[in-house]
């Protein structure tokens, strides 16, 4: 009789089950290079290899902190601008055909048909030939979208104007306002008639508005502003403070105060 034909091998319950066999990885010893046991050779190098990127990035991230915008503030006007990998979604709502009134093409639309391209690959790609060349449907698919996806990000990077995002998100310094200085109540105009006051071109708040500049933060001497005030500057013309030369000192104490604090 052969081994194993015609006989039944059953269980013994007074041999203990302790004299299994330990879960020892296979030898693939045969096969150098082409296969290896997941646990623990595979994912041990895996573990490695990701820290070792973990560790770079951590550096990088202590080398070159990300760049912090200032607080929300309704008052300012910002633009928000996504992330790199979104700045070719981002292009796409610039043109007409995909913003506006079509605003649903080019936030639905595209990038669901792009998708769904994605998800139906499976099905429209059934053969077992992996090369590119023989794989016409699948390989045109994605070499339209990467042509794609860079022709719109260049796009959005070279025709956005970066120096004017940099100052929107500006962190501003606080400037503490003395209202005890004799020059702030020259500057809200509660001196008599001689004392005009400024608000109506620089505000009440001191950041400006389009007909003058913003004084908080200004980087100014008193004898600078003194002049200015007497003489003019820019668009402010000469001759606009009808109060006494020392209003005229207190004011510009008041207003070269408003420096930023560092």
């Amino acid at each position: 009789m052969h081994r194993g034909k015609g006989m039944k091998f059953v269980g013994d319950s007074r041999i203990k089950a302790s004299h299994r066999m330990p879960n020892v990885p296979k030898d693939y010893s045969e096969y150098p290079g082409k296969t290896e046991a997941f646990w623990p050779n595979f994912l041990l190098k895996e573990w490695m290899v990701g820290a070792v990127f973990l560790i770079g990035y951590l550096l990088l991230t202590v080398a070159h902190p990300s760049p912090l915008e200032g607080p929300a503030d309704p008052t300012r006007a910002y633009t928000p601008l996504p992330d790199w990998y979104f700045l070719f979604l981002y292009q796409l709502l610039k043109y007409s055909f995909a913003s506006g009134p079509y605003n649903v093409i080019g936030t639905i639309v595209i990038p669901g048909l792009a998708f769904g391209a994605l998800l139906l690959m499976p099905f429209l790609d059934k053969g077992p030939e992996r090369r590119p060349s023989k794989r016409p449907l699948p390989t045109a698919f994605m070499l339209l979208a990467l042509a794609a996806m860079f022709y719109l990000t260049w796009e959005s990077v070279v025709n956005h104007d970066w120096e004017a995002q940099k100052a929107m998100g500006a962190i501003v310094a606080e400037v503490e306002v003395d209202e005890s200085l004799p020059g702030f109540k020259i500057w809200n105009g509660d001196t008599g008639e001689q004392a005009k006051s400024c608000i109506g071109c620089h505000a009440a708040d001191l950041k400006g508005g389009p007909a003058a500049p913003k004084l908080v933060g200004n980087t100014l001497t008193a004898e600078e502003v003194e002049d200015i005030i007497h003489n003019g500057r820019g668009g402010m013309p000469a001759g606009q403070f009808h109060g006494t030369d020392e209003e005229a000192k207190q004011l510009a104490e008041f207003i070269a105060s408003l420096k930023a604090k560092e």
